[in-house]
């Protein structure tokens, strides 16, 4: 039962934090900095889970997906009563009922507190509605998981995520033609650009494949690409009638920061390896890591290098894989890494020789090589 009940864990993570923020005023500053202090200590102090149990109960992991639809229901409408102008009855209710005061509590919130709650509520929703919208639209064949898995990414600007992600990116995965591997010594303020802009191009293109192939009017609502903007459109427009302009700039804040998040993620999964495009893609060609608390909370999503080896083996069948390359840490720990260039490739300096040196083939090598004489500093091509 308890390998059932651990992915539970962001579940429960994100309502406190959600609780958090209904609050409002500094117990958003307060709620942020538990959150980020329990995936930090928890990767570093927890240690890893290798295990590989044998979970049956189809109905109990298919529950656990599709109950991020009511929590992320929860949390946005949290969100949204942050920031509207308009007075929700059922707050002054709640005021009196409970015996603290809601609606003097939004009202006293700090514009600090409002940044600091749209990265919150951004990291929440990567976590609660990208990672699970990931594992959805992954189940080809499934109408009702990849409609549910792209409404999820709406939410981030990102329904068109399952177009590319599972037709370009999983088969040109480490190789120049996948916008969101990033090449070494490319930081991740010059990455997360290219790689918003290359998606969309990417999954574009292969919508417009498709449909001049069945002979179907790119234009129309046949097409994924343009429908999945409409599920976002369709998303901001209700909340302009619920929450006013306050309320779109406040998700749409919001949904930057998941997208943006998701970009991280997809940068500290295959920086600086690369593959043949006519060879297979293996484990090592995805960084990898099985630290208990990042995996718990993230329907092992950290163990890459399988995902990405088979890429329909479901959440619950993924291996451990512990001879696959190794991830710096934890995923919030490692993304905090990110975001600082210098340390970032000075730690992954060592890693990335580890793969040169144990797990490149030559043609891999030979690519490098090509790289470094296109301009890529010597030091920069471990990461330096």
């Amino acid at each position: 039962m308890f390998h059932y009940l651990k992915f539970t864990n962001y579940f429960i993570t994100t309502l406190l934090g959600v609780s958090s923020v209904l609050l409002a005023q500094y117990w958003i500053l307060l709620g942020f900095g538990v959150f980020i202090i329990f995936y930090i200590v928890g990767d570093a102090f927890f240690g890893e889970d290798l295990s590989q149990p044998n979970l049956t109960k189809k109905w109990a992991l298919d529950a656990m997906l599709y109950a991020s639809v009511p929590t992320t229901f929860i949390l946005m409408t949290v969100c949204i009563w942050l920031v509207t102008p308009f007075n929700w009855p059922i707050m002054h209710w709640l005021s009196s009922t409970i015996g603290y005061d809601f609606v003097a509590a939004k009202a006293n919130t700090h514009i600090i507190e409002i940044l600091v709650a749209v990265v919150f509520c951004g990291l929440m929703l990567s976590g609660i509605a990208t990672v699970v919208g990931h594992e959805l639209i992954h189940r080809i064949g499934n109408k009702k998981a990849i409609t549910t898995g792209r409404w999820l990414l709406s939410l981030s600007f990102d329904a068109s995520f399952s177009i590319e992600h599972v037709f370009n990116h999983h088969i040109h995965v480490a190789t120049e033609n996948d916008p969101v591997t990033a090449p070494r010594g490319r930081s991740i303020y010059k990455h997360v650009p290219i790689a918003i802009w290359g998606t969309n191009k990417s999954a574009w293109q292969i919508e417009a494949k498709r449909l001049k192939r069945k002979k179907k009017d790119v234009l129309s609502l046949h097409n994924q690409y343009i429908t999945g903007w409409l599920m976002t459109a369709a998303w901001l427009g209700f909340v302009f009638l619920v929450a006013s302009w306050q309320g779109v700039l406040f998700v749409a804040g919001i949904g930057l920061v998941a997208k943006v998040v998701l970009e991280i993620v997809n940068y500290m999964e295959h920086y600086g390896l690369v593959r043949h495009p006519r060879e297979r893609v293996m484990p090592k060609h995805s960084w990898n890591t099985n630290r208990r608390i990042s995996c718990w909370a993230m329907f092992n999503l950290p163990r890459h290098s399988h995902h990405h080896a088979k890429g329909a083996v479901p959440f619950e069948k993924l291996e451990a894989m512990p001879d696959a390359p190794v991830m710096i840490g934890g995923y919030i720990s490692t993304i905090v890494l990110v975001l600082l260039p210098p340390l970032w490739y000075r730690l992954m300096r060592p890693k990335l020789q580890h793969w040169d040196d144990t797990m490149a083939n030559e043609n891999e090598l030979s690519i490098l090589r090509t790289q470094q004489g296109h301009g890529i500093p010597t030091s920069e091509m471990t990461g330096a």
